[in-house]
């Protein structure tokens, strides 16, 4: 049967439907609902929900730990250590007070930013030139085996990398022992508070530098060949197309790396200087980390080095939001976006 309604007044008729589809726009760009989007992604979320339970367990819930700042906890008042804390009195700011005054929490202050400082000027930029590096090589099986060698060291222990730098630079090291057989005075820098900042950046250059390497190298596999053969065929060589294309592609991911570096200012290291402690000396070797420690589990005063932690911990959350702020400013994404 054939319609006897005008053409004019049907499309009236959907005129009106159509201005009045926003709803309909809008109910179109919602996407699927959560439970099929949970059925159409459920592979990953079991993927992730190991992780997820970890870092509940070792990142998220010892952070509730933190009320132990603001009392005098003592753990003999129970059993339970997790009972005492209920029973232990409440002191304020009391334990931040005595932290503000105590001069050996500023020198470890102090040592910290010395040490990250050099982190940050003689280690930071090592990866990115060794990525570099390992980019300009052709040949793919001798690129795997410089990789291979340099990623090797980062499974290393701290214990064992104190000990391969103890058996060379040590007093009775290889390079000591060669210069006394030629009637020339050893030395034991192992033993030597004034280059122990010094040693202990190079240790973290031999065992992580490596590592850092792969973040970088899978940012330059993103950039397109294309880029580089037009560049060759507009006549700019090696260095004129790693300045215009390669460090461009680096940008992004140096800015993003930078501004988590610089939140973990605070955190310089602890396994590696608390097994130095006794060779140098605290003064030389005394960070916030092992500070916290020495003060917590060796002096047994929990709350005085819960203080300190979260001391730490907020420093560090300010220097994130601070270095993420001056990223949005110089055009890069940062940690997060604006």
């Amino acid at each position: 049967m054939t319609s006897t309604v005008p053409r004019s007044e049907a499309g009236a008729k959907r005129a009106p439907a159509a201005s009045g589809s926003a709803t309909g726009r809008r109910e179109r760009t919602r996407g699927p609902g959560l439970r099929t989007r949970f059925r159409r992604d459920r592979t990953l979320i079991l993927m992730a929900l190991p992780v997820v339970l970890l870092l509940l367990v070792f990142n998220y819930i010892p952070i509730l730990g933190n009320v132990v700042a603001f009392q005098d906890y003592d753990p003999y008042l129970s059993d339970n250590g997790f009972i005492a804390v209920f029973q232990s009195p409440w002191v304020g700011f009391e334990q931040f007070q005595r932290v503000f005054e105590d001069s050996e929490f500023w020198h470890a202050v102090q040592n910290t930013f010395v040490l990250f400082s050099l982190q940050l000027v003689l280690f930071f930029p090592i990866p990115v030139a060794l990525a570099l590096l390992i980019n300009s090589v052709i040949r793919p099986r001798v690129r795997a085996v410089a990789q291979a060698i340099m990623y090797l060291p980062h499974f290393f222990s701290w214990v064992l990398v104190v000990t391969v730098f103890q058996q060379i630079f040590g007093g009775a090291g290889v390079l000591a022992q060669t210069l006394r057989e030629h009637g020339h005075p050893g030395f034991d820098i192992m033993t030597d508070p004034s280059v122990f900042k010094y040693l202990v950046t190079a240790e973290m250059v031999w065992k992580d530098a490596g590592w850092g390497v792969i973040v970088f190298l899978a940012a330059l596999a993103a950039v397109s060949n294309d880029l580089y053969e037009a560049a060759a065929m507009d006549g700019a060589g090696r260095w004129r197309r790693m300045w215009h294309i390669t460090l461009p592609a680096l940008r992004p991911v140096i800015a993003l790396l930078l501004v988590l570096r610089v939140g973990d200012a605070l955190t310089v290291g602890f396994e590696q200087f608390l097994l130095q402690r006794q060779a140098v000396g605290p003064d030389a070797s005394e960070v916030l980390d092992t500070y916290v420690w020495w003060n917590g589990i060796r002096n047994q005063d929990f709350s005085y080095a819960a203080a300190a932690g979260l001391i730490k911990g907020v420093v560090g959350l300010t220097l994130v939001l601070v270095a993420n702020k001056v990223a949005h400013l110089m055009g890069e994404q940062g940690v997060y976006e604006k």
